[in-house]
């Protein structure tokens, strides 16, 4: 099972993985641990991370960059137009209100969706982290905004899906990096909490988390954001103030070049770097437009001033997160700063003013959220056993439940009467579950909704459940309980309807008496009607009364074991009161998520993906043959005025430099975009010339060392026949001039063979081939090898007297009385020791045969 941690930015990505000794963040095919989050749309293929990176300035236009930015939001959202503004790639408007990308891709404009492109990204980082692991990776964990809606959350669902990934949790970026920060400490209080603020200011955005730390926890206390305050903010800044003075200075507008954007951005990221570090910096540009070359400076002093709306708003995510948490700037011990934005000197002077003490950069501001991840799935996943630590994650809205009333005041104020009660309130805890109870006759809906619109920019409506049908045998309205989960992912969701349908039965009497296991496998209620006990956490909506009460705890279920009587087995009159059963039916319902994707659109953008990476992937293998072809071509020609010139004729190299020269030609011409095959072919008809050279000149330098070789087998095998040594004593003397005749055969075989391959060319077609000669050397092993090493035969045992061997001739023994088995057992004892002296030790298979065992037996 993978254990595999995705941290996907607005900016670039990284890839965490657990491994025995801890977690690792894992290098790209560039060695690098950041992987950019862009995808280019080329002609014949697309480029994806670090190789999109480097398309990017060659084709502006086609180059998707910041999805995270686009995903899960509608067209008409005014961040997403804002933000849509500094990107070069065309955004148009969709069919469902949510946008659509256009790229030129294999030759014709297409469309994409923001969930495609984010599942080509994860599908890229997949890649990466199996080339480590060398295992197909699927389990994993991604790190999410806190401040993602639940479409947007569905929305990376889906893109991991397309991936081939199954995300065992979407974690709050965040918590994340409290996790990462709080798992390898040691010194945790007991009892007192450790209340410690993380600051993560990334590309994009601003997130603020308080976490609570004791040993072997931590509790998320409060989460604040600002969607729209990052480090490109401050690019954006010095991005405006440069376009403004090299308009004024150089007269050039670089808004009317994408290309120019791009490559000022850039510059403008690389000067606010050099500015945290330094009080002034210089930006030369060279041809950014109109073939001008361009130069810039700008002070740190005149860079903040500049910024100081981005930099005014920094405190309003750190008050809230405080009020929320219910905390003053003295509760809390420590400030921890992370985030590729969190450089820029000017915050961490507000971090410092705020909280009154100087900000923390124990951990590695880039990587702790994929840490973070890669620990949550280790965490989650049975593979490792991970250090006992619990995370109590809180959910950043505030979710409600709304229906359309039924009873009798709802009828006279209409049919747009509609009531409801909030579910999940803002810091609930993730996962939780809660039960509602309705009173219906028949199929009715409910509304899954955001409580407080004012942190959202998209609509409340997060999905419709249409409950039914159902049928109930009495004519009034039925029980219905609803379950309503939230997940760990943080996604809001009717999990489950049951109709309660009460039955009068009669529980019959037995004398046994009956402890806890005389319970009925159904739920029974009490007779009288009392209220639910305060343990219960159903939400119990009566639809009658159009009231709602809501009573919180963590069971699932809804009227709790502890609430059902046991049934009493007493001889008494008691014992035989009727009693009521809870019948439990299933309730079939259907689902409407606004702005999702439907299945089969989703089973679509699969398959879509799938023809995409296989035309990549035939792209890429032909990109290798082509290379081959090239290589061949300059490798060949210079081994041909080189170490192959003494095995080809004049005429032949010159022939055969003029077909490679044709080939190179053909390459950077007609040859340019040609398919795999064209190429293989290519390689093939030049490797029908080049190979009988090169395999002349490699059977000359292999063969003297096999020819040594050779000879050495031969005269090893002659001078152990010719030997006068005892070992070999043994072996018949015809057997030994058996082997000095195959060695004499051999020697001149070799000899006439080297004689006809000395007297030819080195260009010429050898006679005497490397492979003939092991042949040869493996035929004389093979003929002389038994000879040489047959064993010596074994010495004969000494006679034992041992019990009567088995009768020959299939004859069966005659039988005998106790009293003659005592009066021949001399006899029986010196016959006997005859028998084994003869048959006690077979000669070896090998040894010459030795006299007849009958023989042998008679003279005993």
């Amino acid at each position: 099972m993978s254990v595999v941690g995705f941290d996907v930015g607005n900016e670039s990505c990284i890839v965490a993985v657990a491994r025995q000794r801890g977690i690792d963040v894992v290098l790209n095919d560039e060695s690098k641990r950041e992987t950019p989050a862009v995808v280019c749309f080329g002609d014949k293929q697309r480029f994806i991370g670090t190789a999109g990176a480097a398309s990017t300035m060659m084709n502006p236009k086609n180059s998707i960059s910041q999805i995270k930015r686009l995903i899960g939001r509608q067209f008409s959202d005014p961040e997403l137009q804002r933000d849509l503004k500094s990107l070069p790639y065309a955004v148009t408007e969709g069919p469902d209100g949510f946008p659509l990308i256009h790229a030129r891709y294999l030759g014709e404009v297409r469309t994409f969706t923001p969930t495609q492109v984010l599942g080509m990204v994860l599908s890229d980082l997949k890649g990466i982290a199996e080339k480590n692991l060398n295992a197909a990776v699927v389990d994993c964990c991604i790190g999410i905004p806190v401040y993602f809606t639940d479409l947007q959350r569905r929305a990376v669902l889906d893109a991991a899906k397309i991936a081939g990934l199954h995300p065992l949790r979407l974690i709050h970026e965040t918590t994340a990096t409290a996790l990462a920060y709080g798992i390898y400490k040691t010194d945790l209080p007991e009892n007192d909490q450790l209340n410690v603020a993380f600051v993560d200011i990334g590309h994009a955005s601003m997130q603020v988390c308080i976490a609570g730390f004791k040993k072997g926890q931590l509790k998320v206390l409060a989460h604040s954001f600002d969607r729209s305050l990052g480090g490109r903010d401050f690019d954006e800044v010095l991005f405006n103030h440069f376009a403004a003075k090299f308009k004024e200075e150089y007269k050039i507008d670089v808004f009317q070049n994408a290309r120019a954007c791009l490559r000022l951005r850039a510059a403008c990221d690389k000067l606010k770097k050099v500015l945290s570090a330094n009080p002034e910096a210089p930006l030369n540009i060279e041809c950014l437009m109109e073939e001008k070359d361009v130069r810039g400076f700008i002070k740190r002093e005149d860079f903040e001033q500049l910024s100081v709306p981005i930099l005014e708003r920094v405190k309003a995510p750190l008050e809230k997160a405080l009020a929320e948490a219910n905390l003053t700037v003295e509760d809390i011990h420590m400030v921890e700063v992370v985030g590729s934005g969190s450089r820029v000197p000017a915050i961490n002077k507000i971090l410092t003013e705020f909280f009154q003490k100087e900000p923390r950069r124990t951990m590695n501001a880039s990587e702790c959220v994929a840490k973070g991840c890669a620990l949550q799935c280790a965490i989650l996943s049975p593979t490792f056993k991970v250090r006992e630590f619990q995370v109590n994650e809180s959910f950043p809205f505030s979710i409600s439940l709304s229906w359309k009333g039924s009873g009798p005041d709802a009828q006279e104020n209409g049919a747009d009467n509609r009531q409801s009660t909030v579910v999940f309130p803002k810091g609930n805890a993730i996962p939780s579950v809660k039960a509602l109870t309705f009173y219906r006759s028949g199929t009715f809906s409910v509304d899954v909704q955001y409580d407080d619109t004012s942190m959202l920019q998209g609509p409340a409506k997060i999905s419709t459940y249409t409950i039914g049908p159902f049928q109930t045998t009495k004519s009034e309205s039925a029980k219905v309980k609803v379950k309503v989960r939230l997940n760990l992912h943080g996604i809001v969701f009717v999990e489950s309807a049951t109709l309660l349908e009460e039955e009068i039965v009669e529980v019959p009497v037995s004398k046994e008496p009956a402890g806890e296991n005389a319970k009925m496998d159904t739920d029974e209620a009490p007779t009288d009607a009392a209220a639910p006990p305060p343990c219960s956490n159903d939400t119990d909506v009566n639809m009658q009364d159009a009231k709602a009460t809501s009573e919180t705890s963590g069971v699932e279920n809804g009227i709790p074991d502890t609430a059902d009587k046991p049934v009493q087995m007493e001889t008494d009159t008691k014992a035989e009161a009727p009693k009521k059963k809870v019948k439990k039916t299933n309730i079939p319902f259907s689902e409407q998520v606004y702005g999702a994707l439907a299945p089969a659109d989703l089973q679509k953008a699969v398959e879509k993906e799938f023809e995409l990476a296989l035309q990549d992937r035939v792209m890429e293998e032909t990109k290798d043959r082509k290379n081959a072809v090239e290589a061949y071509v300059y490798d060949m020609r210079n081994k041909l005025a080189d170490k192959y010139q003494d095995f080809v004729t004049a005429s032949e190299r010159e022939e055969f430099n003029a077909k490679l020269q044709e080939v190179e030609d053909w390459l950077y011409e007609e040859g340019e975009d040609e398919t795999k095959g064209v190429y293989i072919a290519k390689l093939e008809e030049l490797k029908r010339r080049g190979d009988p050279i090169e395999e002349r000149y490699k059977e000359f330098m292999e063969r003297g060392t096999i020819i040594d070789q050779f000879i050495y087998c031969i005269n090893s095998y002659r001078e152990a026949a010719m030997s006068n040594d005892p070992k070999f004593d043994h072996i018949d003397i015809s057997e030994k001039q058996k082997v000095l005749n195959q060695c004499v055969e051999a020697e001149a075989w070799l000899r006439e063979k080297k004689q006809q391959q000395d007297s030819l060319p080195k260009h010429a077609p050898p006679v005497l081939l490397s492979a003939d000669i092991r042949k040869k050397a493996e035929a004389v092993d093979r003929f002389c090898k038994p000879i040489m090493t047959k064993p010596r035969p074994a010495k004969p045992a000494t006679p034992e007297a041992t019990a009567t061997p088995p009768p020959q001739g299939g004859e069966q023994p005659p039988q005998q009385t106790e009293g003659d088995a005592n009066t021949n057992a001399s006899a029986s004892a010196n016959e006997n020791a005859g028998d084994n002296a003869a048959g006690q030790a077979p000669p070896p298979a090998t040894e010459p045969m030795e006299t007849d065992k009958s023989e042998n037996t008679g003279s005993a």
